[in-house]
């Protein structure tokens, strides 16, 4: 795991100075403290308050980033190495991510209900992208010299594609699950804005309504810290699958 620079820790704490001044000067409700939010946050930690929250949203996303990222990197595999496939799906791919996911919330409220179901779908479809984008692009620039090797080599196809072209398209595949894992965050927390009476979006949508700012900054820090160890997860298994094709 990357080490944190001493002029970011030295840069974050500038900024919670900086923060702590303002909201001096100014009213809780528009910008409470650092010092009453971690409060705040710490309270609720400990009471329990948040565990649920946390738990429904974590599943969300762990569900649908898995659901998503398996399928598009099944549809990324199928249409690099299916020309047809790509000249007949890509354009549609292409205007089904044009439409904001927020846009189609409702509609899949609607299909789905307001359980888990349709926020997973959201978070889902927002993760399939990078990763069906990322597995094609890795496919189609396959080094030629190699390709030629195995060719030569006698490899059919399905060698080709899973001793060749995958491992070598690994780097992108996996730099399109990190921004699949972020994203899936997002997807989540927007599906419970929403429609949903529990998880860490319907929270910050709660807090608005009882105007609770230090509440809203509180889940705003969770869902940042949510969002951060996912993406340091997927950073380990980037160096693991790495270390793995280098010994290989």
């Amino acid at each position: 795991m990357k080490k944190v620079p001493i002029y970011s820790c030295l840069l974050f704490i500038l900024i919670l100075f900086i923060w702590e001044g303002l909201a001096s000067q100014m009213n809780e409700l528009i910008l409470p403290a650092p010092s009453v939010v971690v409060t705040n946050l710490l309270e609720g930690l400990k009471s329990g308050y948040y565990t649920p929250h946390l738990i429904r949203t974590s599943l969300e996303i762990i569900i649908g980033l898995f659901l998503g990222s398996c399928l598009g990197m099944f549809a990324g595999i199928l249409m690099g190495e299916v020309a047809f496939l790509r000249k007949l799906l890509f354009p549609y791919v292409i205007a089904s991510q044009a439409v904001p996911k927020l846009a189609l919330a409702p509609l899949f409220i609607l299909w789905f209900g307001f359980g888990m179901t349709s926020k997973v779908v959201i978070t889902a479809l927002i993760c399939f992208f990078p990763l069906m984008e990322n597995t094609v692009t890795a496919l189609q620039y396959t080094d030629r010299q190699k390709f030629e090797l195995f060719r030569v080599l006698g490899a059919n196809r399905w060698q080709i594609l899973f001793k060749l072209k995958i491992p070598a398209g690994l780097p992108s595949i996996i730099a399109g699950f990190r921004v699949a894992a972020i994203l899936a965050v997002v997807g989540a927390v927007v599906g419970e804005f929403i429609g949903g009476s529990e998880g860490l979006g319907a929270l910050i949508i709660a807090s608005q309504g009882m105007m609770d700012t230090p509440l809203m900054f509180s889940v705003l820090i969770l869902v940042t810290i949510l969002g951060t160890l996912l993406y340091q997860i997927t950073y380990l298994i980037e160096k693991r699958l790495l270390k793995y094709k280098k010994q290989s």
